[in-house]
Parts: C-alpha cells; sequence; structure tokens
C-alpha cells in the first residue's frame, strides 16, 4: 500500500537515477549550480515522517547523509516550510503521478503539484460543466454534499452522546435544518442553511472535549486559539487528501457545485471534504485532545494568532494518517475498505450522477 510522506526539516529531495532520497540541511554544504543534476526541495528542520509507523526509522530526524524513499511506495509528500524545487523534479514525480502539497511556515496550505492527469475524459468533462451550468442539476448534486456533511456531524453528535455526553440539545436543533435542506433553491440558502448547522456543531465541542477549552464559534483567518487551529490544519488535511484522490479519477477538480469555482483552487475538493471533515479531521481533533496528546506546549500563540508548533503538527499527521488507514466493512462491496478509499469511492459516486447512470447518494457513517 502507498503512503505519504511529510517532510518537516531544513534538507533536500534529490532525484537520483530512479529513487528520491531526502539529504538533511546538516549535509547540505552549499546552493546548486544552475545546471546540476540533482533535483531538490528545501524545507525547514530534520526530520521525514511517513504514515507506516512501522518504519519507525523515517519518524525520527535523521542522522545520514541521504535517506531513499521508494518511489513506487509514495502516495504523496508534504512539504511544510520554505520551499525550492526545480522542472527536472517535477517532471520526475509527474511521470510517477505523484502529489506533491505545499505548506507555509505557519501549516498553512499554499498550493499543490497537480501532475497532468493520468485518467481524462472529454465527455465526462462536458457532463460536469453542464452539471455545474444548469441550475437544477447544481443545486441537487449542492445539496446533496450538504446532506452528506449534516448527516456525519449528527452521527457524530449522536456517538458522544451515548458517551455521557449530553448533545440532545444541538442534534434537536439540527435536524429540522436538515429536513430543508432539500427545499432549497439557491446556493447561498443552502450555505446559510450549513453555516448554521456547523455553527450548533461546534457550539457542542465544549461537551465533548473533555478538558475546557476556549472555543466559541469558528475563526479561520487567522485562527485565534488552539482549537479553531486544529480545525484549520485538519480541514487542510482532509481537503489535499480529497484532492489526491481526485487526482485518481476521471473528474476535473477545478469544477464544483456547492463552492464556487476560483482561479487558484481545487475547488471540488472543498466539495467532497465537508462530506469527510467529521469523520477525519474533527474525530481525529476530538482524540488528541480527550487523550491530552495535544496540549498547549504545541502551540506557538501570537497577537490574535495561533498555529501548531512542529511537534504538534507532526502529532496531528501521524493520527490523521492511522485514521485514513483505518478499514471497515463496506455494506455494498462486501469487503473492507479503508477511510481513504471511501473517498475514491465516492468520487466514483459522483461520476456516476453526472453522466446520469446512478442518482448520487453522499457517504453516511453507519457505524
Amino acid at each position: 500500500m502507498k503512503r505519504n510522506y511529510y517532510i518537516f526539516s531544513a534538507g533536500k529531495l534529490i532525484r537520483k537515477d530512479n529513487t528520491l532520497y531526502f539529504e538533511p540541511a546538516s549535509e547540505t554544504s552549499k546552493e546548486e549550480e544552475p545546471g546540476s543534476d540533482s533535483d531538490s526541495i528545501k524545507v525547514d528542520d530534520p526530520s521525514i515522517q511517513s504514515e507506516d509507523t512501522s518504519s519507525p526509522e523515517l519518524l525520527q530526524p535523521l542522522k545520514i547523509s541521504r535517506k531513499p524513499i521508494p518511489v513506487e511506495d509514495i502516495e504523496a509528500i508534504y512539504c511544510f516550510g520554505e520551499i525550492s524545487f526545480n522542472s527536472k523534479f517535477l517532471n520526475y514525480i509527474s511521470q510517477k503521478q505523484i502529489t506533491l502539497h505545499l505548506f507555509n511556515y505557519y501549516g498553512f496550505y499554499s498550493g499543490s503539484f497537480y501532475p497532468r492527469e493520468p485518467f481524462v475524459s472529454g465527455k465526462l468533462l462536458l457532463s460536469q460543466v453542464n452539471n455545474y451550468n444548469d441550475p437544477g442539476l447544481r443545486i441537487n448534486l449542492a445539496q446533496q454534499f450538504v446532506k452528506g456533511s449534516a448527516e456525519n456531524i449528527l452521527k457524530n453528535l449522536q456517538y458522544y452522546n451515548t458517551r455521557d455526553k449530553d448533545t440532545t440539545p444541538f442534534i434537536d436543533l439540527i435536524n429540522p435544518l436538515i429536513i430543508k435542506i432539500p427545499g432549497t433553491t439557491a446556493i447561498d440558502e443552502l450555505m446559510g442553511i450549513e453555516g448554521n448547522i456547523r455553527s450548533l456543531y461546534y457550539e457542542a465541542w465544549n461537551l465533548i472535549i473533555t478538558e475546557p477549552v476556549d472555543f466559541t464559534k469558528r475563526i479561520k483567518r487567522p485562527p485565534p486559539n488552539p482549537v479553531n487551529a486544529l480545525i484549520s490544519f485538519g480541514n487542510t488535511l482532509v481537503y489535499t487528501t480529497v484532492l489526491s484522490e481526485i487526482y485518481k479519477t476521471q473528474l476535473n477538480p477545478l469544477i464544483s457545485f456547492l463552492h464556487e469555482p476560483g482561479e487558484r483552487r481545487f475547488s471540488l475538493s472543498l466539495d467532497i471534504a465537508e462530506i469527510f471533515k467529521p469523520l477525519l479531521a474533527d474525530r481525529v481533533i476530538f482524540t488528541l485532545l480527550n487523550k491530552k496528546q495535544i496540549q498547549e506546549k504545541h502551540f506557538t500563540k501570537e497577537l490574535n494568532f495561533c498555529h501548531l508548533n512542529d511537534e504538534g503538527r507532526k502529532i496531528f499527521t501521524r493520527e490523521f494518517d492511522e485514521k485514513l488507514k483505518t478499514t471497515i466493512q463496506h455494506r455494498q462491496l462486501k469487503k473492507s475498505v479503508s477511510y481513504r478509499h471511501l473517498i475514491r469511492l465516492e468520487c466514483y459516486k459522483i461520476i456516476k450522477h453526472i453522466l446520469a447512470e446512478k442518482q448520487y447518494k453522499p457517504f453516511k457513517i453507519w457505524w
């Protein structure tokens, strides 16, 4: 099984023959000269992490000059910090269909290198555009994304309601909002309902999280406290994971239905991520806080601004990858599938809907 690789360190990623190597900053004595044969990415502070915890050496600071990373083993590469790379490196990972996700110093998502799509379909592209341009078709799909998100939010609240957390008042307020979703006729109206559902959901977090937390509402830019910082970081990981899975299908990530397509974002990833945030990001946050794996020491606080430090990001990404590898018995497929594969299956369901082969029903947590 392929896996994600995370780099939190100063150094380089170098292509040598048909293998990638990580070279720590301590071994980097000079900048690459123009025309050099090596292809590199520079990052800040030495440690490379794989989602495979059976390889503990990848979770520790590297003490050798170069650490090989088998190309066939890479699902995606996540780079945190200041980064530089050249076209030879990008050409190589493009050939291997490896996505590269970039984050800034604070751990905020900067962008992705999205290789040339290996699976393209003119028919699907035209149908996807048509579903966006037709108001009736678009609102239908957008409603399903919001419904899927709301149902999974409700599932989280019901889960904790059976564990001595009285979330009944929030469940009772969210249910009537879900009933309103099919009657919406405009995207703005639908987004308003979605916003109200999330506001109620976030109010319940003070009950779900065992320790007292400074969290009264969701604030994105910038996050002012630890819980908002965790939500921002977790949502970003869900977004990039969804993007990596869309890449393996014929869907165009630029054409969305709930979120308005933009010039500098893969907005379909935002649509699909809404469904999986409660399962992936939110549950990871609850686990890390309630087990005290993430504490105050894992955050850097500035004036009206809070973000995870390197150690905090490593803890979060490790738990997030464990969540992605979790498997369940799929009721329709009658086989065990990972949470990551559930995202790919969701893409296939959307494709069938767009091609008018089968009505789309969003993923809903059933366990």
